[in-house]
């Protein structure tokens, strides 16, 4: 019987190459997304999110009291024109 040891190392090769592969088709379909620190506190800070939320506590505290009565025909106003810009 004939050992042959190429054999042996083309076996090891492709088994490495197959791993390889599988590396990175792992690595291509993970996503990151990295916020800077001033990103982030600027969007803390914002003066809109102040704004925005004074706006939703005001509508929380009618929806509690039973006052909250949203026009529907402006609702659907914004609907339309948000669907069909």
């Amino acid at each position: 019987m004939k050992i042959n040891p190429m054999q042996s190392v083309n076996a090891y090769k492709k088994l490495q190459e197959v791993q390889q592969k599988q590396e990175n088709k792992a690595q291509q379909k993970s996503d990151k997304l990295e916020i800077s620190s001033e990103a982030m506190n600027m969007a803390k800070t914002s003066e809109f999110q102040a704004a925005r939320q004074e706006r939703v506590e005001a509508l929380k505290q009618q929806v509690q009291d039973g006052t909250y009565k949203p026009d529907p025909m402006q609702t659907a106003r914004n609907m339309y024109d948000f669907w069909n810009k």
